[in-house]
């Protein structure tokens, strides 16, 4: 799975908060000016069936990036399917009718009777007690001869392989809790062999080594999540932080519902969420619009129109009182603290930006003059907001690694001071021009790369209706104020408003 260092795309891998860290590198938009420019080179057109295109011509070299984003994540799952979004990244491209075997219509009776085996398997396993293990045994030996038999058709890899041989790079899907993103860079002359290409994938889709796959996400739950300190006190901090919405879930979804997933169930939820209507695709570097467009008509147009998804209506009710997760492992200790806060539509959501600068943003922040280099009580601290995604109300995160001979409570008193510090005083014109100074800096440096851009156009298109956020969000940054953030810490960071994780270290024997 593929991580992004954009914080607007929270990707957070549940197994190690640390990565997080890198999220905070916040790729920020540039002037009313480079936005002009950008408009003179973009061209947007939506296709009949919904599937809307963002075409932004770059000359520099002949080389071109796509992106597609589908605008369905973890957070669209229901209890019984969680995992099936991420589970799709690992289907990806397993190729289509004709791309991926060797006779599909064999193959597609070898798959439906696999289907059907692990239907059976399924009620069998559910008697639990009570099933008959012989009975179970020979089932689990059927789904496996079923399954041999259907990889006697496939051609592995095949998808990705007749991209290589084309020149691509980049080649990498991943899973958010607010989105499933493709993204490819090809040789400018081959942009009609990604027409086709991906075009066919959303088409005529091949959930193949469906029940293959599904076990390689369960092993990577093991690795990711069971097996990890960090990844099983995270995963617990949320189900505490989150009693209603889908965000208390983790990406890789629940083990139970992993094993109980099937083909059809994946089916039924690619053709509501994978629909044209639910794509944003952007495509930047040496190309023609015009011939895009006509492209784009010709492979796309031709896939069904299908009804706009519904998004999440859950809402995360106020939190009355602090909650706390102590999870006792033999292993480092670990402190995390969240609040709640806004989704990204909010006008806050600036100042949150420039609080995570200003307070968690590398070895230059508060959080890490002041817990690590000053005090010497953490190896590492930080904070930023957007955990674990955004488009909906969301945490702003706080954590700490105790250094040796110290402890958790050492940690969150000094992020408790750190905190109430923002509340107390104004944060010095210094640390807010440095903070909006870095925000500049960090868009441009993302800029100069066409896939970066690329992905960059899709969020802001998808999640906050217009391509052109993307350059107006530093105009809202340059706007706030020392009392925009004295504010807002004093209305979000309140004590009824957190969560707290802790690992606490136990001796080896627990």
């Amino acid at each position: 799975m593929k991580h992004t260092k954009r914080k607007r795309n929270t990707t957070i891998l549940w197994s190690a908060l640390l990565f997080c860290v890198v999220m905070i590198a916040i790729p920020r938009p540039a002037s009313a000016q480079d936005l002009a420019q950008f408009e003179k080179r973009m061209t947007e057109f939506t296709l009949d069936n919904g599937l809307k295109f963002l075409v932004l011509e770059r000359h520099e070299a002949p080389v071109v990036s796509f992106h597609t984003y589908a605008n369905v994540g973890a957070s669209d799952e229901v209890r019984g399917i969680t995992g099936l979004a991420h589970l799709f990244e690992h289907m990806a491209f397993k190729g289509t009718k004709t791309i991926g075997t060797r006779n599909y219509q064999a193959e597609k009776v070898a798959m439906a009777k696999m289907d059907e085996i692990f239907l059976e398997l399924k009620a069998e396993r559910r008697k639990g007690d009570q099933a008959d293990k012989a009975r179970l045994e020979q089932l689990q030996k059927q789904l496996q001869d079923a399954q041999e038999e259907a990889q006697a058709y496939l051609v592995h890899d095949e998808y990705e392989e007749v991209l290589s041989r084309e020149g691509s790079s980049g080649f990498n899907a991943y899973t958010s809790q607010d989105a499933t993103q493709y993204i490819l860079s090809l040789p400018s002359n081959k942009v009609e062999l990604w027409m086709v290409m991906e075009s066919d994938r959303f088409a005529n889709p091949v959930l193949r080594e469906f029940y293959k796959e599904r076990e390689v996400v369960m092993e990577e739950r093991r690795l990711s999540v069971e097996s990890q300190p960090v990844g099983r006190l995270l995963e617990e901090f949320m189900a505490v932080a989150y009693k209603a919405h889908p965000y208390g879930d983790s990406i890789v979804g629940h083990m139970s519902d992993i094993a109980t997933l099937t083909r059809a169930e994946a089916e039924t939820f690619f053709e509501k969420y994978y629909s044209p209507s639910n794509l944003t695709i952007a495509i930047v570097g040496d190309v023609d619009p015009d011939r895009i467009e006509v492209l784009a008509t010709q492979y796309f147009g031709q896939i069904p129109s299908r009804p706009k998804p519904e998004e999440v209506e859950t809402v995360e009710p106020p939190q009355l009182g602090e909650r706390r997760v102590v999870l006792d492992d033999p292993s480092q200790p670990f402190v995390l603290i969240g609040y709640h806060k806004p989704d990204i539509h909010h006008p806050d959501d600036a100042v949150f930006d420039a609080i995570t600068d200003i307070v968690g943003m590398g070895r230059t922040s508060r959080l890490y003059k002041s817990l690590v280099k000053e005090k010497k009580i953490a190896m590492y601290a930080s904070g930023f907001q957007g955990m674990p995604g955004v488009k909906y109300p969301n945490l702003f995160l706080f954590y700490a690694v105790p250094a040796r001979g110290h402890t958790n409570e050492e940690c969150e008193e000094a992020i408790n001071v750190e905190i109430e510090r923002l509340k107390s005083e104004l944060v010095t014109p210094e640390e807010l021009a440095k903070a909006k100074t870095r925000a500049r800096a960090s868009l441009i440096r993302e800029l100069d790369s066409n896939s970066g851009l690329a992905a960059q156009l899709t969020f802001y298109e998808v999640v906050t209706g217009d391509w052109r956020n993307l350059f107006k969000q530093l105009d809202k940054i340059e706007k706030v104020t020392p009392e925009d953030i004295q504010r807002v810490a004093g209305e979000y960071f309140t004590t009824k408003n957190r969560s707290v994780g802790i690992i606490k270290t136990t001796g080896a024997g627990g």
